[in-house]
């Protein structure tokens, strides 16, 4: 499904941020596989509506990957048989890297990584009952102390087809520096592919990928309001002023065929982060937070870039 040898892109799943829109314009100008945001196990479990519609996709998404958070075996396993039947996903992500206090209360997302054989058993029931292609986790480097080594090792024995690593501890969020030099000391330690996460961009793609030994790149933050990151990483090339506005443009008409009207207010997050170091930013944000017309709204959006 996934060839390793031409180091795919991926896109980080990020919530609030990685809906079918995003994914859609990242896919079109340069990713190679997208993740959904982080789906709760037990809200799949109970059909939660919103989680369902969380399961939506754009028809360029190939491959497709579903991200599954929670720590109850049995959950964790109905969750799987019902992504089973849901033909167009790819494969299933396991998050054991979220920090969010929320989640790691509930004993799930990076508190999995203070229990490897808690991790690892659910890993192994995810591998076990999954009909898709492949399995794979995503993690920190530990919660206060880096042990990514082991972590990836357990991952590994668990029958995970790879691992995706933030080079962070969940105690430092997203704060301090990513550790590639703990990514690579991983990457040692398993014959599975590692996709490095955590601060990559097109400065230092290259050598992530040079000093880590990693099989992919993960891109997360560093796209939003950037979504243009993975053309340039992919062809060297700098995206002008035309193009910028070209995929800005695209984003909100792919916004309107997912949300309906309700894609002009949510639209306006993903406008303050594309506007950050246009001259008049300031005053741009603040009359687009006011408009609720899509074509008011594409006009605006039309002038401004």
């Amino acid at each position: 499904m996934i060839d390793f040898s031409r180091k795919p892109l991926f896109l980080a799943p990020m919530a609030g941020f990685s809906d079918p829109p995003f994914r859609a314009v990242v896919k079109k100008f340069g990713a190679d596989i997208t993740i959904s945001e982080m789906i709760s196990a037990n809200a799949l479990v109970f059909e939660s509506k919103k989680t369902l519609q969380m399961l939506e996709k754009d028809e360029s998404e190939n491959p497709f990957i579903v991200q599954l958070a929670g720590s109850d075996e049995g959950v964790i396993k109905k969750a799987v048989q019902m992504l089973n039947s849901f033909d167009f996903i790819d494969g299933i992500d396991f998050n054991c890297g979220c920090p969010m206090p929320k989640v790691m209360r509930q004993n799930a997302g990076a508190a999995l990584l203070e229990n490897l054989e808690l991790l690892k058993k659910l890993v192994s029931t995810i591998k076990t009952h999954s009909a898709k292609k492949s399995v794979s986790v995503k993690f920190r480097l530990g919660v206060r102390d880096k042990k990514a080594d082991c972590i990836a090792k357990a991952c590994e024995e668990a029958g995970a087809d790879f691992v995706a690593i933030h080079a962070r501890t969940a105690k430092q969020l997203y704060s301090g520096k990513a550790d590639y030099e703990a990514l690579a000391l991983a990457k040692s330690a398993v014959t599975i592919p590692v996709v490095a996460n955590g601060d990559i961009d097109t400065h230092n793609a290259s050598e992530v990928l040079q000093s880590t030994k990693a099989d992919a790149l993960m891109i997360g933050r560093a796209c939003v309001g950037k979504p243009w990151l993975f053309y340039e990483l992919k062809t060297g090339k700098s995206v002008d002023n035309a193009l910028k506005k070209e995929i800005i443009l695209y984003h909100f008409e792919a916004m309107l065929r997912h949300y309906g009207k309700r894609g002009v207010p949510l639209f306006r997050k993903h406008l303050h982060e594309y506007s950050k170091g246009y001259l008049g930013a300031s005053n741009f944000r603040d009359e687009i937070n006011r408009i609720v017309d899509e074509n008011a709204m594409r006009t605006r959006v039309e002038s401004f870039f």
